[in-house]
C-alpha cells in the first residue's frame, strides 16, 4: 500500500479513477449516491482548475482504491462556502477537505488518519489556518440505515474536528431508488491547524 499527494498534472491524470471511486464508495450509506460519471467530470474540474488542490491517493501497486481531496474554499462549490458566510469563518483562511473515498476491503489500516495527514500538511504549507470538511446527515430512522452502523464522528473527532454548530450547507443529488435530485444537509466539522 502506498500513499501518495497528487498535484499538478498527476493530481489531472487521477481524476477519472477519482471519479470511478465516488461513483463506487458514494453508493453506500450514508450518501446512497446515485451519481453520474459526466457530473463527476464536471465536478472533478474544480480541483484540476485550482493551483493549490490535493489529491492523495491509496495505491495498490498500480490501482488507485482511495482518494481524499482538498482545494482552498474559496476555490470549492458556493453552496459550501455560503453555509460558512454567517459564522465568521475566514474562507479566505479555510482549506476544505472535501471527500475520502476507499473501497470497503482497505478500510481499517489507518488509511483515513493518512488521508487527513496529507491535507493538512498541504493546507499548512499553502498557509492555511484552519481545516473543514462536510459530513452528510440522515436521520436514525432512516430506512437505508445498516444496522449495526458505526459512526465516523469519533474518528473526527480524535483528530480534533469538532462540528460548526449552524453551519448546514445544502447540496443536491439523487439518491438510489429516486428519479430526481434532492436536497440534502450536509453539517460542517472544522479544526485549526
Amino acid at each position: 500500500m502506498e500513499i501518495r499527494a497528487l498535484t499538478g498534472p498527476a493530481l489531472d491524470a487521477a481524476l477519472d479513477d477519482v471519479a470511478r471511486l465516488r461513483l463506487a464508495v458514494f453508493r453506500d450509506w450514508p450518501y446512497l449516491y446515485d451519481g453520474d460519471p459526466d457530473y463527476e467530470r464536471a465536478y472533478l474540474a474544480a480541483y484540476r482548475d485550482s493551483p493549490r488542490a490535493i489529491v492523495v491517493g491509496a495505491f495498490d501497486g498500480p490501482a488507485l482504491v482511495g482518494a481524499a481531496t482538498g482545494t482552498p474554499m474559496q476555490d470549492h462549490a458556493e453552496e459550501f462556502a455560503t453555509a460558512l458566510a454567517d459564522h465568521h469563518v475566514p474562507l479566505d483562511q479555510t482549506f476544505y477537505c472535501a471527500e475520502s473515498v476507499l473501497l470497503p476491503a482497505y478500510r481499517g489500516q489507518g488509511i483515513g488518519h493518512a488521508f487527513f495527514d496529507a491535507r493538512e500538511a498541504h493546507a499548512r504549507a499553502h498557509g492555511f489556518t484552519h481545516a473543514a470538511f462536510c459530513a452528510v446527515i440522515r436521520p436514525d430512522s432512516h430506512p437505508a440505515r445498516p444496522a449495526p452502523h458505526r459512526t465516523l464522528d469519533p474518528f473526527w473527532r480524535k483528530r480534533g474536528y469538532a462540528p460548526l454548530p449552524g453551519a448546514i450547507a445544502t447540496f443536491h443529488w439523487k439518491d438510489l431508488g429516486q428519479t430526481e435530485e434532492t436536497a440534502h444537509a450536509l453539517q460542517f466539522w472544522r479544526r485549526a491547524l
